[in-house]
């Protein structure tokens, strides 16, 4: 037989598949509950939602309030890193059920002597709770209450909004109803909020020829900070294969001095707690984490999980691999292509825990040289339930530590790779171009349960993508895709410097760079300074500075007249940081259209003047109407606009 209870609590949001997976969110930001609670009858009845910290022992309470049709919300802050568990729950409010069945029979004239006496026993336990005040405001209610020559004044304070108030703020909960208890697990700000800039370390050298080193690195991190990243990632820094090595342009065949993919790792130099010996070495390492911090970047590392034939890990344990009858060892391929230069690991081998284990204490290794971000090549060939395992034990020693997810791959893999605890994740951004498929993009991201649990990092290009559109695009098209990714997304990166220089020759008919970085030294110019530059330093600056851009899910597009143009508004939770942004999706003409503006969610009337500060030029308008005309040219295919009402 069940315990009595009549309250119902049902369609608790938010939770992911029905609670199996936690939810997301950052240090001080809020979480919105809602739940269905419902009662047999016309009792009155409340709710809460209950939420703690695991390292509390006491629930904390917000009350939930009726909206529509049996549907409650509630709101509350998470103020500490690592996992909250939040409950909602419900019961009938005998108390306020007394005082508005009383209510309404003494607006029908009727004598109410009784229910009097019914109220003193609701309010004698709350003498117990209350501050000394309220008690004698209590006690002068059970008094009149009690004296049938005090029946008027009786009547005022059964009516009163203070007693009302006094009930609420000390429910005497009966037949309390519980959901079941679902998780959230809370990161430090950056999880939501990171401006990445990716360059091959080996390339960061002055003089042409010759392989970088960190010192090289060292060398251009003022650059990096001076345009606003603060996140620099490498490609894997560890030793390159030999054998099978790749050479340049990806072919099979290495010459006398190629030096092969990043991503080929292993050699007699060591392996994935090793350093490339032409970067330098594990202190030269460490001395650029620390030289990064100092300037308010963090150095994100590659965990590739892969190994060149040569890899230490091959000889010393050769169940970690897949070998072919005849002897041979079966290479990476994604049919048609094929990686010789590298062997997958075998996670069905019969030696997976030590595998695990040895994964584990890689990220270990260098989370202890400093190292609090990871982009994590290619998860999705790897097993999800190794990911939740590992990303579980690291977070548990180490909360800081923030794995973005490279998957270009199927939605749901991609979605089922942050459910298992990936902080961050690559998106179609990448070949997302029209004005349709940016707002339906947008719209799956920010209004499904993806909200929840899949933070997305917007890249505009990436050494393994050079996207049609940018091959052979103008500066224009490259300014307005930088736009469109720091503006839409809160996570944004770019590979560089090919980005921002504009370097984009293609493979004929392929979305890859011509003669890759991946597989050779580059030479670059890295005092280049040019429109792109600027442009993204300002816009990084405005990132910075303003609220609304980081966090991606407060959004609204807003209809303008044109296909060409995108117009959305954003804004921080308190509202306190309100922008609007327009962005022109052509390249080479100007673009003019009538914007309309959100009024209701401005939360101002029909005639009422905003005026607008653009951010970037520093130009202001006041706008009396609606809708409001502008115009976008390619020489500056934006407007970035602060909202004061």
């Amino acid at each position: 037989m069940h315990n009595q209870k009549r309250v119902v609590i049902d369609a608790v949001k938010p939770q992911i598949n029905c609670g199996e997976f936690f939810i997301k969110r950052i240090v001080n930001e809020i979480v919105n509950v809602d739940a269905h609670v419902l009662v047999d009858g016309h009792d009155v009845i409340a709710a809460s939602v209950l939420y703690k910290h695991e390292k509390e022992r006491k629930w904390s309470e917000a009350r939930m309030h009726h909206t529509v049709n049996d549907e409650w919300k509630a709101s509350f802050t998470v103020e500490k890193q690592g996992f909250y568990s939040y409950k909602v729950e419900g019961w009938v409010d005998y108390a306020l059920n007394w005082q508005h069945g009383t209510e309404r029979k003494i607006d029908d004239n009727q004598h109410v002597k009784s229910e009097f006496l019914e109220g003193i026993e609701y309010l004698k336990p709350l003498l117990k709770k209350a501050t000394a005040t309220e008690k004698e405001y209590i006690q002068h209610c059970i008094d009149v209450f009690g004296d049938e020559n005090q029946y008027d004044k009786a009547v005022t304070e059964a009516k009163s909004e203070r007693l009302h108030k006094i009930f609420y703020k000390y429910p005497e909960k009966q037949l309390v109803n519980t959901s079941k208890e679902l998780q959230i697990y809370i990161d430090r700000k950056k999880a939501l909020f990171s401006t990445w800039y990716e360059f091959f370390p080996r390339s960061s050298s002055e003089k042409e020829g010759e392989h970088g080193t960190f010192k090289d690195c060292e060398r251009l991190l003022p650059r990096v900070a001076e345009m606003g990243f603060d996140t620099l990632y490498f490609p894997p820094v560890h030793p390159i294969g030999e054998v099978n090595r790749k050479g340049k342009n990806n072919t099979t065949e290495a010459k006398d001095g190629d030096v092969g993919s990043a991503w080929g790792i292993g050699s007699k130099y060591g392996g994935h707690k090793d350093i490339h010996p032409q970067l330098g070495t594990i202190e030269d390492f460490k001395k650029l984490v620390k030289k990064a911090k100092d300037l308010n970047i963090e150095i994100a590392m590659d965990y590739a999980l892969q190994a060149a034939p040569d890899h230490p890990w091959v000889k010393a344990h050769p169940d970690w691999f897949k070998w072919r009858p005849d002897g041979t060892v079966q290479y990476a391929e994604n049919p048609p292509k094929k990686y010789q230069d590298i062997l997958p690991i075998y996670w069905e081998s019969k030696d997976y825990k030590n595998l695990w284990q040895e994964c584990l204490d890689t990220l270990f290794y260098w989370i202890d040289c400093g190292i609090n971000v990871f982009r994590v090549d290619n998860p999705h060939t790897k097993p999800y339930y190794f990911w939740n395992w590992a990303i579980s034990e690291v977070k548990k020693k180490h909360p800081d530590v923030l794995f973005l997810a490279e998957a270009f791959t199927k939605p749901k893999v991609m979605q089922q790779l942050a459910k298992q605890g990936y902080t961050q994740s690559y998106t179609y951004f990448t070949w997302r171009n029209t004005k349709h498929e940016l707002i339906e993009y947008m719209t799956e991201l920010t209004q499904t349960d993806q909200r929840e649990y899949m933070r997305p990092n917007f890249w505009p290009n990436t050494p393994d993508i050079n996207p049609y559109h940018l091959q052979g695009a103008n500066e224009s098209k490259y300014i307005q895709r930088y736009v469109l990714a720091a503006t839409l997304s809160s996570n944004i990166g770019i590979y560089g410097p090919v980005f921002e220089q504009m370097i984009d020759d293609a493979i004929p008919g392929k979305e890859e760079y011509y003669m890759s970085e991946k597989f050779e030294v580059k030479h670059y110019n890295w005092n280049v300074e040019n429109k792109l530059t600027t442009i993204i330093s300002k816009v990084n600056a405005i990132r910075h500075q303003h609220e609304a851009l980081q966090q991606t899910n407060n959004i609204k597009f807003c209809h303008i007249e044109n296909d060409n143009l995108i117009a959305f508004y954003k804004w921080n939770d308190a509202k306190t940081d309100e922008l609007l942004i327009i962005i022109s999706l052509e390249q080479y003409y100007a673009q003019q259209g009538n914007v309309q503006l959100p009024l209701q969610e401005l939360g101002v009337q029909h005639g009422h003047q905003i005026t607008v500060n653009d951010l970037v030029t520093g130009s202001s308008y006041n706008w009396h109407s609606e809708w409001n005309f502008v115009e976008l040219h390619p020489t500056l295919p934006f407007h970035i606009f602060k909202i004061n009402k």
